[in-house]
Order: structure tokens, then C-alpha cells, then sequence
């Protein structure tokens, strides 16, 4: 008996949530050595933060787009959107870990009041939202990829993606305010 991708969604799942987070949890510890990384220059390094703005800023939109879509039940489009969506998260984990590999996470520059009772607990309801959709994610991206496009709303894909999309926008929002708080205010 052949085993296919639409049998082991679970697994996969994991499989593939325990690679990221290793992935993530690596960079952001310091486990990564560097020394197998690709030396940016300054101003690069310096310019992720901006740009990992703007692609959450887009993030979000792109999963607003794809909600709306879905609701009006354009199929095509939601899947476009969360594709896009997919996409600049990549790119913005891809740049983020890059640059904390790096340099490591950057220090709150503002009051420590401040720090302790804003920036902490946004950064820290942030970093949670973020890695509880990472399985979310995971998983609904599988049950649509292996299935025809009939068959995906049979599946757990509609109530799991809701969570999914609804957990992602406030990660992204709120990553925008942790930003916002590094880099704009103070």
C-alpha cells in the first residue's frame, strides 16, 4: 500500500512544526553558528526591520483579502491571497532570523516601566500567536495542497484556517506594534 501526503497531514504537520520552531527557537537562542551563515552588510542588516514592516504590513492585507474572498466564496482568490500571504511570511521569517542569527534579538531602547508592562507583554502575546499558527498553518496549507479544490471544504480546512487567519492578522498586527515600539517611538 502506497502512502500519500493526504494521508499523513498530521504527521506532516508535526514533522514539519518541529523543523521550524528548531529552525526559529536556534536562531533567537544563539545555536545557530554563524560562521555558516552569508556576512550582510551593515546597512542590510540594519534594513530588515523596516522591510519585515512593510511585508506585515502587506501580510496582513493579503489575509484580510483572502478572508473576504472566501466568505464571498471566491475560491480562486482566497487561494491567491493566502498563497501571497504564505509567501511574505516566509520572507519575513527568512529575514528576521537571518538578522537575530546575526546579531541577536534587539534590546527594548525605551523606559523600563514601559518595558515591562507594554513592550513585554505585546512582544511576549506576539511571539506566543506566532508560534501557535505555525501547526495551524502547517496544517490547513496541507489538507488544501493535497486535496482537489471540492474537497478541501469537507475538511477541517474551513474551521481550522479561521483560527489560523484570525491568530495570524493579530500576530501580524501586533509584531507591527512591537516594531513600532523598537523602532518609531523610541
Amino acid at each position: 500500500m502506497q502512502l500519500q501526503a493526504r494521508d499523513r497531514v498530521p504527521e506532516l504537520t508535526g514533522l514539519l512544526t518541529v523543523v521550524s520552531l528548531a529552525l526559529v527557537f536556534g536562531a533567537v537562542l544563539g545555536a545557530i553558528p554563524t560562521r555558516h551563515l552569508p556576512q550582510a552588510p551593515d546597512w542590510f542588516l540594519a534594513a530588515i526591520p523596516h522591510v519585515n514592516a512593510v511585508v506585515s504590513v502587506f501580510a496582513i492585507g493579503t489575509i484580510f483579502v483572502g478572508w473576504r474572498a472566501i466568505r464571498a466564496g471566491n475560491v480562486t482568490r482566497h487561494r491567491n491571497a493566502m498563497i501571497a500571504s504564505l509567501v511574505l511570511f516566509v520572507v519575513f521569517l527568512v529575514l528576521y532570523l537571518y538578522r537575530v542569527a546575526l546579531e541577536g534579538p534587539t534590546s527594548f531602547p525605551g523606559p523600563a516601566v514601559l518595558e515591562q508592562f507594554v513592550y513585554f507583554p505585546i512582544l511576549a502575546i506576539h511571539v506566543l500567536l506566532a508560534i501557535v499558527c505555525i501547526p495551524l498553518l502547517y496544517y490547513v496549507l496541507l489538507l488544501a495542497l493535497t486535496r482537489p479544490v471540492d474537497d478541501v471544504g469537507a475538511t477541517r480546512h474551513p474551521t481550522i484556517g479561521r483560527v489560523a487567519a484570525s491568530l495570524w492578522l493579530v500576530s501580524f498586527f501586533l509584531g507591527t506594534v512591537v516594531y513600532a515600539l523598537l523602532y518609531v517611538v523610541f
